[in-house]
């Protein structure tokens, strides 16, 4: 029977998967800091080059397939285990030729010293694929408290590990340890909870009629992945390893409220808008309900990230970081500028404009790529991530305009209904890092400026919120009123 997805059903699952990128969010606010501190920017550059290669070729080898089985009608099993065998066969030929090349491919990236770690890393990509039809049959279900489960009980053992090597003098291999135990883990308990058990049947027609929907996913995906993933690639290969360090250390800090509410809300959001394709009305109401609540929530902490970058990245990462301070800030500052993009695309995914997504992650990628270039190579790593910021700052803009003339809504009413809450968490990110510029040096201890600073803007986005959106939060109170008064 097929699963019955409401907004009850919803909130359930954003509910599970927020609470799961929470707890990672708290592992990672402990554990990012303290490998800094232990390990030095080259080794933090050199694992993220690999992974980065790792991560491309993994998304190329699952070629959509899993995301098109979350959106098939009916769960067929033939279907399901083709899609196993052709993720497993295109994953270990990915592997194999990651393995052979991997001297050239790191002398290409500019890092040569990381070749060792590409061959030893290639192993993830058949790891990672091999999760991919388990947890799309939890999707299809709206399990993601299962999954939820299991990704802190394989982020938690990670981190434990890591800093376990860390401290005891190993290097690089405690990331490389890491990676690989998060991996198995939760390779082991999406398979244990969605109690899938691959048979060999293998129909190639099923899994070329599934193609038409997943090349056109991964075509979009691959587009937001080098979106993501290119400013490693070119400042690796410009600016050297330690650079790529500084850029991957400040990034894995920023990424971390996206990761808690992006991440968490985008894969409950796919199948639900999926659900409302030909319900206009319903689909309008929870793209705009959505995309308000994860700008509220996700907003002031990018700002409040670029207030405080200074004295967070000393404070946080120690001093041989310090001059990564700026880089903090404006990595905070290009993510917070696409939060009101939060729900976009799952949005587009949800409701078939797969051709158009898919066009402007081309574009997007295209621009993206050349502008952090253009940056790193006149001036530097700190031009890069400003002109990482004017990119997306125009992406935001491209994209409003795409989803709200699918939603057929007038562009200026979404925009500013959607832009509202980032609006206000942009003044409270601007008195707060004036007030720490005029009377910072009132209080010496950075870690107390870091305290004070997020307590006064917290007081002062509230006081802004709570002006500014009163209809939103009489919406949600009037939905855990309807919630509370439906029977279970």
């Amino acid at each position: 029977m097929p699963t019955v997805i409401n907004a009850k059903s919803v909130t359930r699952n954003v509910a599970w998967s927020v609470l799961s990128k929470t707890s990672t969010f708290g592992l990672k606010f402990v554990t990012v800091p303290i490998l800094a501190r232990v390990l030095s920017p080259e080794e933090f550059g050199a694992v993220a080059v690999a992974l980065t290669v790792v991560q491309f070729l993994a998304m190329i080898g699952g070629a959509g397939l899993a995301s098109a089985l979350i959106i098939q009608r009916d769960e067929d099993m033939d279907t399901i285990h083709s899609v196993f065998w052709a993720n497993l066969a295109i994953s270990c030929l990915m592997a194999l030729g990651l393995y052979v090349w991997a001297d050239e491919i790191a002398t290409l990236l500019g890092a040569s010293e990381a070749s060792y770690l590409l061959q030893l890393m290639s192993l993830l990509i058949p790891l990672q694929l091999g999760g991919d039809v388990a947890y799309a049959l939890l999707a299809r279900r709206m399990q993601f408290g299962k999954d939820a489960l299991w990704s802190m009980i394989s982020e938690s053992a990670g981190a434990i590990i890591a800093l376990a090597m860390a401290l005891a003098g190993f290097g690089v291999w405690a990331l490389v340890a890491q990676l690989f135990l998060s991996t198995i883990i939760r390779l082991a308990g999406l398979y244990a909870v969605s109690r899938y058990a691959p048979r060999f049947v293998l129909l190639p027609q099923r899994v070329i009629a599934l193609s038409r929907f997943s090349f056109g996913m991964m075509g979009s995906e691959i587009a937001n992945f080098i979106t993501f993933q290119s400013p490693m690639v070119v400042i690796s290969r410009h600016l050297g390893l330690a650079d790529a360090g500084a850029y991957s250390a400040a990034n894995r800090f920023a990424s971390i409220p996206n990761q808690v509410v992006l991440s968490a809300v985008m894969g409950v959001l796919f199948p639900a808008f999926s659900t409302m394709m030909e319900d206009r009305e319903r689909r309008s109401s929870a793209l705009m309900l959505s995309t308000q609540v994860t700008t509220v929530l996700l907003a002031p902490m990018m700002f409040g990230i670029w207030a405080l970058a200074e004295p967070a990245m000393r404070v946080l990462f120690g001093e041989q970081w310090a001059y990564a301070w700026p880089v903090l800030g404006l990595l905070a500052l290009s993510k917070g500028l696409l939060t009101p993009c939060s729900t976009f695309i799952p949005y587009l995914k949800g409701i078939g404009y797969g051709g158009t997504l898919f066009w402007w992650a081309i574009l997007r990628a295209v621009i993206t790529t050349a502008a952090v270039a253009y940056g790193a190579i006149t001036g530097g790593l700190v031009d890069a991530m400003i002109w990482l910021c004017v990119v997306n700052a125009i992406v935001l803009v491209g994209y409003s305009w795409v989803v709200f003339q699918a939603d057929q809504m007038p562009f200026l009413r979404g925009f500013f209904i959607c832009c509202r809450p980032m609006i206000m968490a942009m003044v409270m990110a601007g008195v707060v890092r004036l007030l720490l510029e005029r009377f910072g040096d009132l209080v010496p201890n950075q870690a107390l400026q870091v305290v004070i600073g997020a307590a006064i803007g917290g007081v002062i986005y509230g006081l802004l919120v709570l002006m500014t959106e009163r209809q939103l939060f009489g919406k949600l109170i009037e939905l855990v009123r309807r919630r509370r008064a439906v029977p279970s």
